[in-house]
């Protein structure tokens, strides 16, 4: 079944499921930077949110292109998310959680008392 087989009253409701999750996923996102010493309103830029996302893991933003290879992107997010527990001191249970749940860790993580502990600092943790 695709969108356009859903009645009106179900693709209103998909509509604003999707609304309120993106704007879980921003506010979560906006609170992440801002604890990694970024501004939060980063969060609100498509693409470029994603660059940030990734000069906080990984130390260099430009690292996101690898995302448009197919495939690799798969890998390379699983990476990122493992990267963002670390830098933020979380270990392998909670890199699991970002996995399989992430909308509800990233709010885990944005509103807990995890702090930002930088790339280097997350490889001693």
């Amino acid at each position: 079944m695709d969108y356009s087989q859903l009645t009106q009253g179900e693709q209103v409701t998909y509509l604003v499921i999707c609304i309120i999750m993106a704007v879980i996923s921003i506010v979560a996102l906006w609170k992440i930077f801002t604890k990694a010493g970024e501004k939060g309103w980063k969060a609100i830029i498509p693409i470029y949110d994603l660059y940030i996302m990734f000069k906080i893991t990984w130390g260099n933003g430009w690292f996101f292109l690898l995302m448009i290879i197919p495939f690799v992107n798969i890998v390379i997010g699983i990476i990122t998310l493992w990267k963002l527990a670390k830098v933020f001191g979380k270990g392998v249970g909670f890199f699991f959680g970002l996995l399989f749940l992430e909308p509800i860790f990233l709010l885990i993580l944005a509103f807990g008392s995890a702090e930002y502990v930088g790339i280097q600092g997350s490889q001693t943790v």
